[in-house]
């Protein structure tokens, strides 16, 4: 059993940054693929970006491209979403997950452990 916790959301200023981190216990955590998705009030989930257990390969919904960088620290066991340039429309609670995929995938329900969600707020 996997579990993980978010940390560094918030409320920024459009065009402004925030690094999310997700740390995970319980598991191996080099033998899972990590994502990060987000959820606006009235939306559905939807994907953001994921890693290879290795970090070496990353998937990005394009609204994030050039904005966002997820990255990942095996050594502790955390998986971090850069995000820059903000826009009012990132607003959302942002949850990690840990897949037992062999590639970044962007289908939720590939994902067997979520974190609890931590909310960022992008003021216009």
């Amino acid at each position: 059993q996997v579990q993980l916790a978010e940390s560094g959301g918030g409320l920024v200023q459009a065009g402004g940054s925030l690094r999310l981190s997700c740390a995970a216990s319980g598991g191996t955590f080099s033998r899972y693929v990590m994502g990060w998705f987000r959820q606006a009030p009235g939306k559905e989930r939807e994907f953001v970006a994921a890693v290879s257990w290795s970090g070496g390969s990353t998937d990005y919904v394009d609204s994030v491209k050039g904005r966002f960088t997820i990255s990942r620290d095996n050594a502790k066991n955390t998986v971090y979403l850069q995000m820059d340039s903000l826009k009012a429309e990132d607003t959302a609670v942002y949850y990690c997950a840990a897949s037992k995929s062999v590639a970044p995938t962007r289908w939720g329900y590939a994902y067997d452990y979520w974190g609890q969600g931590t909310q960022v707020t992008v003021s216009s």
